[in-house]
C-alpha cells in the first residue's frame, strides 16, 4: 500500500517532484512516483488511478495542466495540483488547475511549490494520524 501517489505529466517536472519527495521522506510517508501524461497516455493514467491504493494524489503539470483535473474526475480521493512554470510564468498552468468545474475540486498550491503540495497532503493525513499531527505542529511553532 502506498499513501501518496505523485504523478508528473512529463519527465521535465522532475525538479518539482524532488521537492515533494524531500518533504514526504522527512516525515516518513511512503509514496509512488509516476510519469504519466493525461494527453499522451490517458489509458495508462486511467489504469493507474483505478488500481492505486493511494489516499492522496499529487499531480504536477505545466502548460495546459490538465493532469490534476483529469485525475480528480476519476477519483473521490483528494487531488493536489502543482502548476509548473513553463510558459507565461506558469499562470496558464495555475489557471488550468484552479478553474475546475463544480464537483471536480482540485486543491492547488503555488507555481513550482512542490513543498507546499507535500505539506498539504501531510495535513490531510494528519486528520487521522495523531503522531503526524504532532510532528507537523512542532514545525509551525
Amino acid at each position: 500500500m502506498v499513501t501518496i501517489a505523485i504523478i508528473m505529466g512529463s519527465k521535465s517536472d522532475q525538479k518539482i517532484a524532488e521537492k515533494v519527495k524531500m518533504v514526504l521522506e522527512e516525515y516518513g510517508v511512503d509514496y509512488d512516483l509516476q510519469v504519466i501524461s493525461a494527453h499522451r497516455n490517458p489509458a495508462k493514467l486511467d489504469r493507474y488511478i483505478e488500481n492505486s491504493d493511494a489516499k492522496i494524489f499529487i499531480a504536477i503539470a505545466g502548460l495546459s495542466a490538465a493532469l490534476p483535473g483529469v485525475i480528480a474526475s476519476k477519483t473521490l480521493k483528494p487531488v493536489i495540483g502543482v502548476p509548473v512554470e513553463s510558459k507565461l510564468g506558469g499562470l496558464d498552468a495555475l489557471l488550468s488547475i484552479v478553474q475546475m468545474p463544480k464537483g471536480i475540486p482540485v486543491a492547488t498550491v503555488g507555481i513550482d511549490n512542490g513543498q507546499n503540495a507535500a505539506f498539504l497532503a501531510l495535513r490531510i493525513l494528519a486528520l487521522t494520524d495523531s503522531k503526524l499531527e504532532e510532528r507537523l505542529k512542532a514545525t509551525i511553532e
